[in-house]
């Protein structure tokens, strides 16, 4: 079991980028690394995330905006997120999904608020 910690939150006006990063306590090589997202008044939805061979898989309204991206040498995962929305606005949690079990490890989370 890995415990996660986010980092790169914070305010940014419209249009403008962030990059959060997600550092674990030990190896990420057998976990499916991700981000998720909460907004105040609804429920968690996915973000991005990417398998140990490095595909990608994004949620629709962050496609073409955000990248997904993981440093296993530095058990760390990355979200570029640029272009950034008002609707962006919310707290991200980074989640580690171990192959073998299925099981999941969530970060504490990291606020993004965009707005001018």
């Amino acid at each position: 079991q890995v415990q996660l910690v986010e980092s790169g939150g914070g305010l940014v006006q419209p249009g403008g980028s962030l990059r959060l990063s997600c550092a674990a306590s030990g190896s990420i090589n057998n976990y499916v690394m991700g981000w998720y997202r909460q907004a105040p008044g609804k429920q968690r939805e996915l973000v991005a995330t990417i398998t140990v061979s490095a595909s990608t898989n994004y949620g629709n309204s962050v496609k073409g905006r955000f990248t997904i991206s993981r440093d296993n040498a530095k058990k760390t995962v990355y979200l570029q997120m640029n272009s950034l929305k008002p609707d962006d606005t919310a707290v991200y949690y980074c989640n580690a999904r171990r192959i073998a079990t299925q099981t999941n490890n969530w970060g504490q989370g990291t606020q993004v608020t965009v707005s001018s």
